[in-house]
């Protein structure tokens, strides 16, 4: 979702990586795993930062598509066969990612690679994938990036979230649509290629829409105080501010802005979804804030996958945990329909998903790899969140 920071560097990263890959599948670097599958098993390569700057991401992310496998296997598995989650760590590392993945296709043999969770180490992981024909299932990674290169499809790339043009694209509509907005600020995270993605296509929709944009700043990745350039946003009096960015900045902006007396909407996208935005600006600053994601927990449809995953790990899910669900509903039901375990099967059975319920909703894989669900707009009002508004493309 949302996540693919340092993307610039991803390509030469892999590089390096790859140039080694005959000798880590050799020496079975850097994967983590398990053992291997057995004859009766459908070994899958669980490929996830479990450790370092964005674990939290992995592992919720990784414990939301266990909880898919766990269910089928309890079913009787697949086309007679249980799945085997293969785990391995990226440890947060665009390069170690390579590795691990390298490992997983070439000595557990793997059929299937589902994550990374961020968006860097899932495109840097694709040249290896796609070499063995092995298909890639991305549940979190937003880039648009990820599936369509240089307008080519990525053959083997899959992904079950939806795509930052569409959240960027769903946000400018409800400022223009919803909350009458004719003027907008955009504030993004220059350091983040997901932020300063989503804040372009929010201006180009905003505009097309009739607004304006009357001002563009930018903060970093770690910044602590953001009170001069809110001085200069409070200047702007626009009728809404966007922040299309990830939770830790995020809260300690509304908080700022809201201490500095700025009173307009907020709004943002999925990197806002963790309770911990809340715990920084405190629920009286979030208030009359607005962002899009890909669930309600609120909604009917959705309770089944929260009591269970509650049930199994004793703690509610975040939306990571959701769309790796959702990626093990994508997978099970294509290894289904495909009636067996090779790989460019699986693939072409995945690129047919249409109309499947998951936790989330209900996906269709298009032409370009990417699902067709509806995006989910909250408000946060009063320590809640609220369902405004659901928008399907």
């Amino acid at each position: 979702m949302f996540f693919h920071k340092k993307l610039r560097q991803a390509a030469g990263l892999a590089m390096g990586a790859l140039m080694l890959g005959g000798v880590l599948a050799g020496c079975g670097g850097g994967g983590g795993g398990e053992k291997k599958a057995a004859s009766n098993e459908i070994a899958v390569g669980a490929n996830f930062e479990l450790t370092g700057n964005v674990a939290n991401y992995g592992t919720a992310t990784y414990e939301g598509l266990a909880l898919a496998i766990d269910e089928i296997n309890a079913a009787g598995g697949v086309n007679g066969k249980k799945i085997k989650l293969i785990k391995a760590d990226t440890k947060s590392e665009t390069s170690e990612a390579v590795t691990s993945a390298t490992k997983l296709i070439a000595d557990d043999k793997v059929k299937v690679l589902v994550g990374p969770a961020t968006t860097a180490p899932v495109i840097a992981e694709t040249q290896i994938a796609t070499e063995h024909k092995v298909p890639i299932l991305a549940p979190c990674a937003t880039s648009a990036k990820v599936t369509v290169d240089n307008g080519k499809v990525q053959p083997f790339v899959f992904r079950s979230c939806f795509i930052d043009p569409q959240q960027g694209d769903v946000m400018a509509k409800f400022a223009a649509e919803n909350l009458k907005a004719r003027t907008a600020v955009i504030y993004v995270d220059s350091s983040s290629d997901y932020s300063k993605s989503l804040g372009a296509v929010f201006k180009e929709k905003f505009e097309a829409a009739g607004g304006k944009v009357l001002m563009e700043e930018a903060f970093l990745q770690k910044d602590q105080d953001f009170k001069a350039t809110l001085t200069k946003i409070k200047t702007a009096n626009a009728d809404v501010l966007f922040v299309p960015a990830y939770y830790e900045e995020v809260g300690k902006i509304v908080k700022q802005a809201r201490e500095m007396g700025i009173t307009k909407p907020i709004l943002g996208t999925d990197g806002w979804d963790d309770t911990k935005v809340a715990d920084i600006a405190g629920k009286d600053a979030l208030n009359n804030t607005y962002f899009c994601t890909h669930y309600s927990d609120k909604d009917e449809s959705v309770k089944p996958f929260l009591e269970a995953y509650k049930k199994k790990y004793n703690h509610a899910p975040n939306v990571f945990a959701a769309l790796g669900y959702d990626a093990g509903k994508v997978l099970i039901d294509a290894i289904k329909r495909a009636g067996s375990d090779d790989s460019e099967k699986i693939t072409k059975a995945i690129a047919e998903t249409k109309d499947l319920k998951a936790g989330t909703g209900t996906i269709t894989m298009d032409k370009n790899h990417n699902p067709i669900k509806q995006a989910v707009i909250l408000e946060n009002k009063g320590g809640d969140r609220l369902v405004v508004a659901k928008i399907v493309p």
